[in-house]
């Protein structure tokens, strides 16, 4: 029978949760303070920890630490409010198998605790795991967000799959959806990994300077060309050559980059001679370029040249499991680069996040979170720190017109089927709930599915 420490100043609660572990065939074993449950594990070998980030006695990642100094393998779950998001990706960082947030449901701990048991027994657990927020927080490390959604899994597998390869990448998607970061991890995965990464805003360079920009040019060639210069195509050789918002590119500079691309040589402006370039190509766009191949605007053989392989980079509407992963992450950044120490928000915040649509994306969101950790002065951050547009939200309107038990369920099972692309099995975890019991309540709302 597995065995769990259970380290809660909450004397109440600790028992409660005590007898419910105790009631599903583990032996659980409570301690009120840091200092009683390190003497504990001294005396008794557990298969588990599970603590709270608060103590009275001790800090939690202190005790984390201390934890690990006794038994370095042993999993530990750490419990946190909302607000502490950011210090459980801490926790995480520092060894902890996974967090969770209270207050959660019996489901949800149970879950938890058969997982990180299964996985500290598994031959893989040391390299692998099978926590997924585990894996989000490794991914963390590595100063990508790779995300836990349904989206984000497809996501990664196209990148884990063509980043070996020499193929041409096109990346798909709206406005601050992350492209240049998929291509820099396509990059940073492939043989080109230890030569030049070179990105291009294709929008930001005037048509008349694209050719200089492109391919470099010689002193004198035209007037302002002071001296010799290297084209990104020169910068990127060996590498990798990322061209953002290709779409904008004139007819003409598509032409002169077609021709790049298939003879695998330029010239400089002004010069004769050929130049042999080895370069990957990755492009992005928010456009949709087969529309500008039908209207005239985009060359079709530059289309098919640039798209061996295409790759949506999904919206945060629809990446919405992963909000609080990034919003972890961005609170951790914005700590770093304004030299603070907020420790989270608050639930009246994560809310506000999760009702927002997010028109800008993660751009935008990493945008919100910076901006709030600038302008709070407490430990946590409030709503008064957000922007107006995300903080009145057509969710949030939509709210005062309706607060009824029946309407928010009804939204919730709506929401989660189309998240699931109405698949009931997959729409029912989401929600924890049985699959009986999504269809008593489908048919109860009357949704016509």
């Amino acid at each position: 029978m597995p065995k769990i420490l259970i380290i809660e100043d909450d004397a109440a609660f600790c028992e409660m949760l005590q007898k419910f572990i105790s009631k599903h065939g583990h032996e659980a074993v409570g301690s009120f303070t840091a200092l009683d449950a390190k003497a504990k594990m001294k005396q008794m070998d557990f298969d588990l920890v599970l603590t709270d980030l608060r103590l009275p006695d001790d800090d939690g990642i202190t005790l984390l630490s201390d934890i690990k100094k006794i038994n370095q393998n042993i999993p530990v779950i750490v419990m946190t409010g909302y607000a502490e998001v950011g210090t459980a990706v801490t926790a995480m960082k520092k060894g902890a198998f996974d967090y969770i947030s209270k207050p959660f449901t019996p489901e949800e701990i149970l879950m938890l605790i058969s997982n990180a048991i299964s996985t500290s027994n598994s031959p893989l657990s040391k390299n692998e795991g099978s926590s997924i927020k585990t894996r989000a927080v490794q991914a963390i490390d590595n100063d990508v967000v790779h995300g836990v959604s349904k989206a984000s899994e497809i996501l990664n597998e196209y990148i884990a799959l063509v980043s070996p390869t020499d193929m041409s990448v096109l990346l798909t998607g709206e406005s601050g959806t992350g492209k240049e970061v998929a291509a820099r991890t396509i990059h940073d995965r492939s043989k080109r990994k230890q030569f030049p990464f070179v990105a291009v805003d294709c929008g930001a360079i005037p048509k008349e300077i694209a050719p200089s920009e492109f391919f470099g040019h010689i002193k004198g060639s035209f007037t302002g060309a002071i001296e010799d210069k290297i084209g990104h195509f020169e910068a990127a050789n060996k590498g990798t050559l990322f061209l953002d918002e290709i779409g904008n590119l004139s007819y003409g500079n598509q032409v002169q980059l077609l021709r790049a691309l298939q003879e695998r040589k330029i010239k400089r402006i002004g010069s004769t001679a050929e130049i042999s370039v080895d370069v990957r190509i990755i492009s992005a766009t928010n456009e949709d370029l087969l529309d500008a191949v039908d209207k005239g605007n985009f060359r079709e053989d530059l289309y098919h040249r640039l798209n061996e392989f295409s790759i949506e980079i999904p919206s945060l509407k629809a990446r919405s499991e992963d909000l609080l992963l990034f919003a972890a992450y961005f609170l951790e950044t914005a700590n770093r680069s304004l030299d603070k120490n907020i420790l989270g928000f608050s639930p009246a915040v994560l809310e506000v996040f999760k009702e927002y649509h997010w028109p800008g994306n993660i751009r935008e969101l990493q945008n919100v979170i910076k901006r709030a950790v600038l302008l709070t002065t407490g430990d946590i951050v409030e709503t008064s720190a957000l922007p107006k547009e995300v903080t009145h939200s057509e969710r949030e309107k939509g709210r005062s017109e309706d607060f009824s038990k029946d309407a928010y369920e009804k939204d919730q099972i709506l929401k989660a089927l189309k998240r699931t692309n109405f698949n009931k099995s997959k729409a029912a975890q989401l929600l924890q709930v049985t699959r009986k019991t999504l269809y008593n309540k489908i048919s109860h709302y009357k949704l016509d599915l």
